[in-house]
């Protein structure tokens, strides 16, 4: 499910597990201070296209002569949630959120991704990972060259690529679905 990529490439992929990521949701100059509301993100998940990936990662080697139309300004992601956290309501309380709770049976099938809105990831010893669980109602983007100064700090391992060609369905199709409206039965 998973595999240690040379680190010393420092190129990002699709399916690529970052940890340990402050984000800034948003900063705003208030009285002549700046205020930022920063939440950490224990483990992510890239999902922008690897292709795209790395036209954008050729591009950032050409020099400022070149045509750089392949350039990408920000990478989505996906954070990656400790699973019991997830299942016990509680991987949002540092943002003031109450989670709904799974007793066994609904988290048999969020185990098994057959709940539509997240994707479970096993454990994995030897990156260090926990159960993770993706929730495709919660994604960011952070600025590329972010990303790139934060690589060997935070890289953790990746999805092999059956793995991630999944994930990467099964979050367009969550994005991709209908909102049907309420029917009228006795219309």
């Amino acid at each position: 499910m998973y595999e240690k990529k040379d680190t010393k490439k420092y190129s990002i992929f699709q399916g690529d597990i970052y940890q340990k990521f402050d984000y800034v949701r948003w900063a705003e100059p208030i009285k002549g201070n700046i205020d930022v509301d920063e939440i950490e993100i224990p483990f992510f998940v890239v999902l922008t296209q690897s292709c795209d990936l790395e036209w954008d990662f050729k591009d950032r080697n050409k020099s400022e002569t070149e045509k750089r139309d392949k350039y990408i300004q920000s990478i989505l992601v996906c954070p990656a949630y400790i699973a019991e956290l997830v299942r016990s309501g509680k991987h949002l309380e540092g943002l003031g959120l109450i989670m709904e709770t799974y007793n066994s049976e609904r988290w048999s099938v969020i185990k098994k991704n057959k709940n539509e809105r997240y994707h479970f990831l096993e454990k994995n010893e030897e990156l260090c990972l926990p159960n993770l669980i993706i929730d495709f109602k919660q994604y960011y983007t952070i600025p590329t060259h972010i990303l790139y100064k934060l690589y060997k700090d935070h890289f953790v391992g990746s999805l092999k690529p059956l793995f991630r060609e999944d994930l990467s369905h099964r979050f367009a199709f969550y994005l991709s679905r209908i909102g049907l409206p309420g029917v009228d039965k006795k219309k």
